[in-house]
């Protein structure tokens, strides 16, 4: 398999929609692509476009490069993780897997351009959780939300405004930051450093003041990243967790029952934020990104420390309640989105946790909208007559 035709077959896929996120390889199904959510076959559901075993075997081979780290992840946990770069037009961060017995691949492509804060409509809080220099800031949320846009976002505006030393650890590296007033040590697993822990506790002797972990996947990593934000550095990193009080049960989760107690004291004493994400169809085509914030306060704290319980407000209403300091719940991020008419009800109602809560918030907005209607009809009216 030439690399010219990859690149050429690639760079097509890419190119065949608009918004495409990821390209498929599958035995029994043709190319596809996804895009803004949906997938799509490429170029076509002909049969002869129908990828048979020997062509995803090959270009599985293609993409390992012969690399003993990714053949040997492949055959004994059945999937490895590497990326690939089409020079001058994208990268793509790539999975290799098993599936009935043959080779299946998953593309990823990956934004070259580092977006902005603003651009991305980041709530005015994210100025705040930026400026945190100790503890743990955690951006959570499932494959494809947005997590690593918003994290490169974030440390994009750190890199604009702050003299530091911001070290990396990245699999694989998505976004590659300039050196601007911030110095970037990025490095990538497998090429620079064996595993997230080695990678984690070798940062900590290379002077960072913020340290970027990809994701916290074991006991080890959760343990070291709880460590350096105990000692003068500010840690971000990503969970697969859809809220806040999912995110703490899965650190809690890490560790035994016998150490529960004291890691619930560490997480107090460290935990700054958790956002979590989910992507939501929008209004006019593409995809809206919400959010649910928790920060650290008085209740977060004791509700970390000694669980959530009946006489122990849930994290979802410490957050509920805590609105006017910007944080927000996903109900009420998409209420408010419902109100500005990014979304429409039925994809609010889908996506709600508490329906009822929703619902309410929803008409609620129907009828303030109502009667902004009727006000401005009856201003109008009045400027007629009196012109008339």
């Amino acid at each position: 398999m030439l690399k010219e035709d990859v690149d050429s077959l690639l760079s097509s896929m890419v190119e065949s929609f608009e918004g495409v996120s990821d390209l498929f390889f599958v035995v029994g199904k043709p190319p596809q692509v996804e895009a803004h959510g949906k997938l799509k076959p490429y170029p076509d559901d002909s049969e002869a476009a129908i990828l048979q075993p020997a062509k995803t075997e090959a270009m599985a081979h293609f993409l390992m490069n012969g690399i003993e780290r990714l053949r040997r992840d492949l055959g004994s946990l059945g999937a490895c993780d590497c990326s690939y770069a089409i020079e001058g037009f994208a990268r793509f961060r790539v999975n290799i897997f098993k599936q009935n017995g043959h080779h299946a691949i998953v593309m990823r492509k990956l934004n070259t351009q580092i977006p902005e804060m603003d651009k991305l409509g980041l709530q005015p809080i994210f100025r705040e959780i930026i400026k945190e220099k100790t503890g743990l800031v955690f951006v959570t949320g499932a494959t494809g939300s947005g997590k690593t846009t918003t994290l490169a976002a974030m440390l994009n505006e750190i890199n604009r405004s702050e003299e530091v030393h911001v070290v990396t650890l990245e699999d694989p590296i998505e976004f590659l930051h300039p050196h601007k007033k911030a110095t970037f040590s990025q490095r990538e697993l497998g090429r620079d450093f064996p595993d997230f822990a080695a990678g984690l506790r070798s940062a900590l002797r290379q002077a960072p003041k913020l340290i970027l972990v990809g994701e916290i996947r074991d006991r080890e990593t959760m343990e070291i990243a709880l460590t350096a934000g105990e000692t003068g550095h500010v840690v971000y990193s990503t969970l697969h967790t859809v809220n806040a009080g999912q995110t703490i049960n899965r650190i809690l989760g890490m560790f035994t029952k016998d150490e529960e107690q004291q890691v619930r004291q560490r997480l107090a004493e460290t935990l700054r934020y958790v956002v979590s994400q989910r992507l939501i169809p929008k209004i006019g085509g593409g995809r809206l990104m919400i959010n649910e914030i928790m920060g650290s306060s008085l209740r977060t704290r004791e509700t970390l420390l000694l669980g959530e319980g009946e006489n122990r407000s849930p994290f979802s209403e410490i957050i509920e309640a805590s609105n006017p300091y910007g944080w927000q719940t996903f109900d009420q991020a998409l209420i408010a989105a419902f109100e500005n008419e990014l979304t429409t009800e039925e994809n609010a109602m889908i996506f709600s946790t508490s329906k009822s809560k929703v619902r309410q918030g929803i008409d609620y907005a129907k009828k303030t909208r109502n009667v902004s209607t009727t006000d401005n009809t009856v201003a109008f009216k009045l400027q007629l007559s009196h012109a008339s």
